[in-house]
C-alpha cells in the first residue's frame, strides 16, 4: 500500500485494509490451520515475505511437527464458549531462531473454531529471551506453573525431592532469578493454562 492508497483510505473513510496491513501487531487469517493472509508485522516477525506465507500450513512456524500437531486442540473449548483465547508459546523464525510470543485468537466459526479464524501474535523477545530447556526442566517448569511444590513434582515425575530441587535451581540460574516467584516473573507471571512450554505441549 503506497501513499496514494493511504490518502484514498482517509478520503473514503474505508480503513479495513489499511489497519490490517499496518497494525503494530502481527495479524494472520487462517483456514483449517492454513495461512490465508497476514499483515506486514506478522511476516517481519517470522522473517518471511507476505507472499511466502500465503497458503502455507502453519506448521512451518513451529519448532517441530510434533508441537504443531499437539497444540491443535489447545483453546478450542474457550473459543467455542467465549470466542476468546490466548496463550504464550515458543515459535520459530525462518532462520530457525526460537522465540516466545503471545497469541490471541478469534474464530469466525465458533462451532468449529479452527475452520476460519484470525489471530494476533506479539513478539516477547525483548521481555523474555528464549532459553533452551531440557525435557525434565520443561516438565518441572510446567508443574511449577500449576502451583505444585517440589515434593508434589517429585511424586508426579517419580523423581527424588533432591533431583527436582536440582532442576529447579538450574531453571532459576538460566533465567537469572533467585526464587520461583522471580522465575515466573521472568516468564511474564504466567502459569498453568496460558503458558505452553516448548517441547511440552499438551496432547490434543
Amino acid at each position: 500500500m503506497n501513499g496514494a492508497d493511504v490518502e484514498d483510505s482517509y478520503r473514503d473513510g474505508v480503513f479495513g485494509e489499511l489497519a490490517f496491513l499496518h497494525a503494530p501487531v502481527g495479524l494472520v487469517v487462517t483456514e483449517n490451520r492454513v495461512i490465508r493472509d497476514c499483515n506486514l508485522m506478522f511476516a517481519r516477525m517470522f522473517g518471511y515475505g507476505r507472499a511466502d506465507l500465503r497458503d502455507q500450513l502453519f506448521a512451518i512456524l513451529y519448532p517441530s511437527q510434533e508441537e504443531f500437531v499437539n497444540i491443535r486442540s489447545r483453546g478450542i473449548k474457550e473459543l467455542r464458549e467465549t470466542n476468546a483465547y490466548w496463550d504464550e508459546r515458543v515459535m520459530m523464525r525462518s532462520c530457525g531462531a526460537l522465540f516466545w510470543c503471545r497469541v490471541r485468537g478469534h474464530s469466525f466459526t465458533p462451532d468449529e473454531p479452527l475452520t476460519r479464524a484470525v489471530w494476533s501474535f506479539a513478539d516477547l523477545s525483548d521481555a523474555r529471551p528464549y532459553q533452551p530447556l531440557t525435557r525434565r526442566e520443561r516438565e518441572v517448569m510446567s508443574l511449577l506453573g500449576e502451583g505444585k511444590t517440589s515434593k508434589e513434582i517429585a511424586r508426579v515425575l517419580n523423581l527424588s525431592f533432591r533431583t527436582v530441587e536440582v532442576h529447579r535451581g538450574r531453571l532459576m540460574r538460566k533465567f537469572g532469578v533467585r526464587n520461583t516467584a522471580g522465575l515466573f516473573q521472568a516468564l511474564g507471571g504466567l502459569g498453568g493454562t496460558h503458558m505452553v512450554p516448548h517441547g511440552s505441549v499438551p496432547e490434543g
